[in-house]
């Protein structure tokens, strides 16, 4: 699969657990839910980040921008 289409469904997949917990949560707890590999998550937060995505309303939580 091609590199850029499979960060789009890690970033898809990262936002749908945000919202599905309801709170900020961190790198390691979307891992975590998502059983998904921690260097394929950060790759999806740092482009999430660029892209004003997510915000970080607590040190080292995310969430959300919507």
């Amino acid at each position: 699969m091609n590199l850029n289409i499979t960060l789009y469904y890690m970033k898809e997949q990262v936002l749908q657990a945000m919202r599905e917990a309801g709170k900020p949560v961190s790198a390691g707890e979307i891992t975590k839910a998502l059983g998904a590999d921690r260097k394929e998550v950060d790759k999806a937060f740092a482009e999430l980040k660029k892209e004003g995505a997510i915000i970080s309303p607590v040190r080292c939580k995310w969430a959300p921008a919507e």
